[in-house]
């Protein structure tokens, strides 16, 4: 798809945002940094995409990575840290996630980051295509009622933008500790005919992605009996890639 294209791309009229955007009331300390930091790091959807991402980045950076929902942010400043040769963009729209992200770059600022602090459909929508190398969705939200499951963020048209954005032979991670959910993305990934699942042996994705830092999440879940699951899927090469 060409920028020419854009048109064509869903309609956000016809989507909605389903999480939530505020917690706790954040402190004053982390206000300052939120309004701080988003001026410096946040992605402008206002201006048109680049054709070269890298040059959003202040680092020098060969490779792009996603990752939706970082949550409070530890996985997503451990790769970027022990990556600056890659720059990463990072979504979270929760308002409290932002904060504690922005609180720690203002402590350890990092050249090969950005964000940004809305639905990933909008950023997604944004990028050219075949810009990204890799995307993760860690640990997004289950909405476990099946009347609630049309709500995931694993769906036909979201998998569609994967495709158009993410390079052939680009990677998408998937991790979630609710089989139901494991079980859907599995499913929608074969159904679009886009992805194919990496897997080498049958206890292959329950071990975690390697350098895998943990996360609040995958800690709670843990802690309550639920087992992880850690999902890679590689975009096929060719095929009708982004129809959604």
């Amino acid at each position: 798809m060409t920028p020419a294209d854009a048109k064509d791309r869903p309609s956000r009229a016809t989507e909605g945002f389903f999480g939530r955007r505020h917690g706790k009331t954040i402190r004053p300390q982390q206000a300052i940094a939120l309004e701080g930091g988003l001026r410096e790091y946040r992605v402008d959807l206002t201006a048109q995409a680049p054709a070269d991402l890298r040059i959003l980045f202040k680092a020098q950076v060969s490779a792009l990575q996603l990752e939706i929902g970082f949550g409070g942010g530890e996985h997503l400043l451990h790769r970027a840290a022990e990556a600056p040769a890659t720059g990463f963009i990072g979504v979270e729209p929760f308002v409290n996630g932002m904060a504690k992200m922005m609180t720690a770059l203002g402590k350890t600022p990092l050249a090969n980051l950005r964000v940004y602090d809305d639905d990933a459909t909008r950023l997604l929508d944004w990028l050219p295509e075949a810009s990204l190398d890799g995307i993760d969705l860690l640990y997004p939200d289950p909405w476990p009622k099946k009347k609630h499951w049309k709500r995931r963020f694993v769906g036909a048209a979201n998998l569609g933008r994967f495709a158009r954005v993410l390079k052939a032979g680009g990677r998408f991670r998937f991790a979630s500790d609710i089989d139901s959910y494991v079980n859907w993305t599995l499913l929608a990934c074969r159904a679009s005919g886009t992805f194919e699942w990496q897997v080498r042996d049958a206890a292959d994705w329950h071990r975690p992605y390697e350098g895998w830092p943990g996360t609040r999440y995958e800690a709670k879940a843990i802690r309550e009996g639920r087992r992880p699951a850690y999902l890679t899927f590689i975009r096929k090469l060719s095929g009708d890639l982004y129809c959604i």
